[in-house]
């Protein structure tokens, strides 16, 4: 992580995320997720559909569909839009939601008030958000802005 310019006031590291540490890290999520048998994949729109590609072949899981939630205007994040919902029976049991980066939370929170039983997965989590997701790879720093190879 290197020292950078400070983002409007709140970051002050960045973590530049390459295709090739991309995907050793979505495959090493998936190793941590494969000893369930899973119903489906719900990508959390937009950042959860890169890890979704790879974790739906990893897990060879083919039903995968999308939860569309919005929070961030470019590094600023403001208020959740709910965009697009989905109705699962049994609350989502058995279902893998997957985003890239869990940061305060409130994202996730609002999955698992839609959809209290699925096992919510992320690449990435900072401390303020991480007790929201069940299963996560690597922690990063609240104050590192984390830039994705979709990105840039």
């Amino acid at each position: 992580m290197a020292e950078a310019a400070d983002h409007q006031g709140s970051y002050h590291q960045e973590m530049h995320i390459s295709w090739e540490e991309f995907h050793r890290d979505a495959r090493a999520l998936a190793e941590m997720l494969k000893d369930r048998e899973w119903k489906g994949m719900l990508a959390i729109t937009r950042g959860g559909l890169g890890p979704a590609t790879v974790l739906s072949r990893e897990l060879d899981i083919t039903h995968v569909d999308t939860i569309c939630i919005t929070s961030y205007d470019h590094q600023d994040q403001g208020e959740l839009q709910l965009l697009k919902s989905i109705s699962l029976e049994d609350g989502g049991e058995g279902w893998l939601v997957v985003d890239d980066l869990v940061d305060t939370g409130k994202t996730i929170q609002l999955v698992k008030e839609i959809l209290p039983q699925a096992h919510v997965a992320a690449l990435y989590a900072k401390p303020k958000g991480e007790d929201m997701a069940d299963t996560y790879l690597t922690r990063v720093d609240q104050k590192c802005w984390v830039f994705f190879p979709w990105e840039e």
